[in-house]
């Protein structure tokens, strides 16, 4: 069997060509028998369980694939001017290395280069997932541009968004940008400032150094943006320490993690102050206490660390043993937000709500999890494949928390849906009810939409193979989940739905994965927990044919595609609570409308108008408007599972103008796709 170096001399024997993904194929569980309900599911194969790596081992696998990484970058057949930079690495049960990359071309960095490098423990290769099939090579490395001019388009973008205060954060740099085609050579500018609702931004703009356009953009402030009224977890044990006679809330059991008290501080800047206790008694359960909502931050990030700890065997975000930390009293934030600059989770606090329930906590430490394994672009799918992980992880460790008060539910947000407006609340089962995502995939609604919108698919998928698809009460929570193409789906239980995701997310995905890329990882994990073409991985494959990505046996003939209906007339939006209507009529299509219903919206003016579709009898199908979209005017494709209503007769466009709103916003045009 051929191997990937273990020294550096070695590249004479090296492999000359390694597949994109490479899927494994177990012995052991074929035609194992879908979980029961109540049982703990289907057990993964022992072999390929991630195991805890001493600080020692960590360092000894990185520091060999750093003395090999030339003998490996001539295994992938990288060019002469390109060289591997070792970022994390993860072990099997069996001893299969799972080495994750970095990569530079002439000594700059590689933005969706990254690759992991998969070998047995005798050190021959199983394959290889690389963010991009193209070979990295541009015609020079000397910007046609230069700096100042990326410094100026990347502040005018910035502003251009509403950032105030806009800074360049640190000297731009040069960088092959190699995430969306052919690679090119461009620069990276990071402008720090703060949005509009006084919440941070850290916009990194990636500019073409020949032309200057831009090439891609993301905020690197990953925000969970919900709403609620609440954020009971009871009375908890918690992990703190003691210095003398005063107690702080440092849990040194979970890599000391700590905890801190933000309040005053503009723009949530600095650490903060240490919370601190004279009896080691913290907190009221009310906001009475200053206490309280640090107590529901650290429990948050402590239930976080056990689930992942006892169930992945990882140590932290970095696997590295190291805690992070919490931020409190972000006053005036409608969110929680996680930032890789100071390694910390900061919730907001709004009026008397503060953004600490167990599920926001989780979510923004999944978004820590994926900056330090997949990189996951936040943009387009790849950024709804990160918006989903944290939403899969929040309800993964809802659930193993077994809190009496917030007990697992396959809902993120509703500890803290401020005034009950469920609209804001995420559910998988349904993740177009609340208005925020589309059920099913499409390869129309990525275009404009960011990653917020795109979740929907991959969480829909998530509880159809956790739960299975029909009605079914879980924890007192009813759900009722449908399937694009009707059939049913038939559950693997959560159990082996995390461990799948999980390891598609740390094994095989990396930065520039799409949905067609997360159905071939989570594929690849399956295979290896459970076998291939066993139940479990058959049933991996339904669900995400349930969501429309990929097919599956049984599949019903595709619908002939209808007749698309535009109505391009200006509606100018009233003043709250006023609303505005932009009617088309329907007439000649038979039977239902489809389960994807494309619409295409323009709206202009307000970014927090409230839309929703409105169907021939009435029933309102709520769409995300202006903030589920980054541009103004606002143009996105949006879907809705409209297969209940007639085709025929009169659709609406509902919107309802905000207070934010300028006094000249409208609806510029929308049009169906039946």
């Amino acid at each position: 069997m051929r191997r990937f170096p273990r020294r550096a001399s070695a590249a004479g024997a090296l492999l000359a060509g390694v597949a994109l993904i490479a899927v494994a194929v177990p012995s052991g569980t074929a035609g194992a028998a879908p979980a029961r309900p109540g049982s703990p599911g289907p057990q993964p194969r022992a072999g390929a369980l991630p195991v805890k790596l001493a600080p020692e081992r960590q360092t000894e696998l990185l520091a060999r694939a750093t003395a090999d990484r030339a003998g490996t970058a001539a295994a992938l057949g990288l060019g002469p001017k390109e060289r591997l930079l070792p970022r994390g690495v993860l072990q099997d049960a069996d001893g299969s290395v799972h080495t994750r990359y970095e990569r530079t071309y002439d000594g700059l960095p590689v933005l969706g280069g990254d690759l992991v490098v998969h070998t047995t423990a005798s050190g021959a290769a199983k394959g290889v997932t690389r963010a991009t099939r193209a070979r990295v090579a541009v015609p020079r490395t000397t910007p046609a541009r230069d700096a100042a001019t990326a410094t100026r388009s990347s502040l005018a973008k910035a502003e251009g968004e509403g950032t105030k205060g806009a800074v360049l954060d640190k000297k731009p740099r040069a960088v092959v940008w190699a995430a969306s085609g052919r690679p090119v050579l461009a620069w990276e500018t990071v402008v720090r400032g703060t949005l509009p609702d006084n919440g941070p931004s850290e916009l990194h703009v990636i500019t073409d150094a020949t032309t200057g356009a831009e090439l891609h953009s993301y905020d690197a402030v990953n925000r969970y943006t919900g709403v609620g009224n609440s954020r009971h977890s009871g009375q908890v044990a918690l992990g703190t320490s003691k210095f003398g006679t005063l107690h702080n809330m440092t849990d040194t059991e979970r890599g000391s993690h700590r905890t801190y008290d933000i309040t005053g501080l503009w723009s949530g800047n600095g650490p903060g102050k240490l919370l601190t206790d004279t009896d080691g008694v913290w907190g009221d359960g009310t906001s009475a206490s200053q206490q309280t909502d640090a107590v529901d931050a650290a429990y948050g990030a402590q239930v976080n660390w056990d689930y992942f700890a006892q169930v992945h065997e990882r140590y932290g975000v970095r696997n590295d043993g190291d805690g992070a930390s919490s931020r409190v009293h972000w006053q005036g934030i409608r969110g929680a937000s996680w930032q890789d600059s100071c390694f910390c989770v900061t919730h907001g606090h709004e009026g008397t709500t503060p953004y600490t329930s167990i599920d926001v906590t989780a979510h923004e430490l999944g978004h820590g999890l994926i900056n330090n394994t997949a990189m996951l672009r936040y943009s387009g799918e790849s950024g709804g494949l990160a918006e989903a992980t944290g939403d899969i992880f929040a309800a993964a460790v809802e659930f193993h928390a077994g809190n009496s008060q917030d007990v697992g539910d396959y809902l993120t947000g509703e500890k803290v849906d401020v005034g009950g407006l469920n609209r804001h609340v995420r559910q998988m089962d349904r993740p177009s009810a609340p208005g925020w995502t589309a059920d099913y995939w499409h390869p129309r609604i990525a275009s404009g939409a960011n990653g917020r919108y795109m979740a929907g698919p991959a969480v829909h998928w998530f509880y159809l193979a956790s739960e299975g698809s029909g009605a079914k009460t879980v924890n007192g929570v009813s759900y009722d989940s449908p399937t694009h193409d009707t059939l049913p789906v038939t559950p693997i239980g959560r159990a082996a739905a995390e461990r799948i995701w999980y390891r598609a997310l740390t094994v095989y995905m990396t930065s520039t994965t799409d949905y067609a890329g997360a159905q071939a990882a989570t594929l690849s994990a399956a295979a290896d927990l459970y076998g291939a073409n066993s139940a479990v991985h058959l049933n991996v494959r339904d669900a995400w044919g349930a969501v429309n990505v990929g097919t599956r046996p049984g599949n019903p003939t595709p619908r002939p595609p209808g007749p698309v209906l535009t109505n391009s007339n200006h509606v100018p939006l009233p003043t709250p609570p006023a609303v505005a209507e932009s009617p088309i009529t329907v007439t000649g299509v038979p039977g239902n409308a489809p389960s994807i219903l494309l619409i295409d919206l323009n709206t202009v003016g307000d970014p927090s108008a409230r839309l929703e579709l409105v169907a021939p009898d009435g029933t309102a199908y709520p769409l995300p408007g202006g903030l589920g979209f980054e541009n103004n005017p606002y143009s996105a494709t949006l879907a809705v599972d409209a297969s209940s209503e007639t085709a025929n007769g009169t659709w609406k466009l509902r919107a309802r103008g905000s207070d934010h709103g300028s006094p000249t916003a409208y609806i510029h045009s929308w049009t169906l796709h039946f």
